[in-house]
């Protein structure tokens, strides 16, 4: 096959992912033009420990004629969909979280510093705000407008879902906020049908990453995520210690179980790219 007909099955399949009419939101089909840059610009590494780390190349999806294309189509599917059709449980988490995901992505490449990746999302912030990014208030859906913190916190762990019983705190290890502290972006979208299985396997893995679990003699130092969020843990397991004890592996649970003392890691608000995971990769 030469060149220019691989070209062409190229630019016929962005035309295909760019045309194709919105699926259902069960359906990860639904969100083939973020799934497209994921393909492309994900990436996901196993440690030896057992846990898992992932990075974006931001640089290579700025460069690329197709992301504005992709990020577009998009933010346009989701700005026409109706999320009071959503229905189930599963499909509403499924939903949220690529949602939450997608738009993280979409932020930091809309909004480079000179064509360049920025180095931390807290660098849209101030001094006094540095977690400005989180509340800005410009994702919409359904022609409604949303910042991450509402996503994560008033829908997704918000009083509604708990009432209909769909709070679950693992959703703390599947959204991803772009930075090295943040539990791994995978290159699968969550679907009504994996949902479950995916937010079980994401809890495991990063909690067998050093950045989120690891133990000091008898000192279990864990995430942040469960000092900011103790009472969603508290909710759903009855305790953090509980928690780890249903959804970590083994090793995780020996850790927790061999210690007598909880400290918090600082959270690594790097942005999630490759060098700046070099340290953890021979964990």
């Amino acid at each position: 096959m030469s060149n220019f007909d691989q070209r062409i099955i190229w630019v016929l399949s962005i035309l295909m992912v760019l045309i194709a009419k919105p699926a259902v939101c069960d359906d990860t089909s639904f969100y083939a033009p973020f799934q497209t840059l994921l393909d492309r610009h994900l990436n996901e590494q196993s440690l030896p420990c057992g846990g898992l780390i992932s990075w974006f190349d931001y640089e290579g999806a700025l460069a690329s004629i197709s992301t504005a294309s992709l990020l577009k189509t998009q933010d346009e599917r989701l700005a026409e969909f109706d999320p009071d059709t959503l229905g189930t449980r599963e499909r509403a988490l499924a939903f949220w979280t690529n949602a939450y995901n997608y738009f993280m992505i979409q932020h930091l490449l809309t909004h480079p510093e000179n064509n360049q990746p920025v180095a931390s999302v807290r660098d849209y912030g101030s001094l006094f705000r540095p977690y400005r990014v989180f509340g800005l208030k410009r994702f919409n859906v359904g022609g409604e407008d949303h910042s991450l913190r509402e996503i994560e916190l008033d829908i997704l762990l918000g009083d509604d879902f708990a009432k209909r019983g769909w709070k679950d705190a693992r959703i703390h290890f599947a959204v991803n906020c772009a930075s090295v502290g943040c539990p791994p972006l995978r290159k699968t979208l969550y679907s009504a049908a994996s949902l479950d299985a995916m937010l079980t396997e994401n809890t495991r893995l990063a909690l067998d990453t050093p950045i989120h679990l690891t133990q000091d003699n008898q000192t279990l130092r864990l995430t942040e995520l469960f000092d900011w969020y103790e009472d969603d843990f508290i909710d759903h397991s009855g305790s953090v210690l509980e928690f780890i004890a249903a959804y970590g592996s083994t090793s995780a649970i020996k850790a927790a179980n061999n210690t007598d003392r909880i400290t918090f890691i600082d959270y690594d608000w790097r942005l999630n790219t490759v060098e700046n995971f070099s340290e953890l990769t021979q964990c």
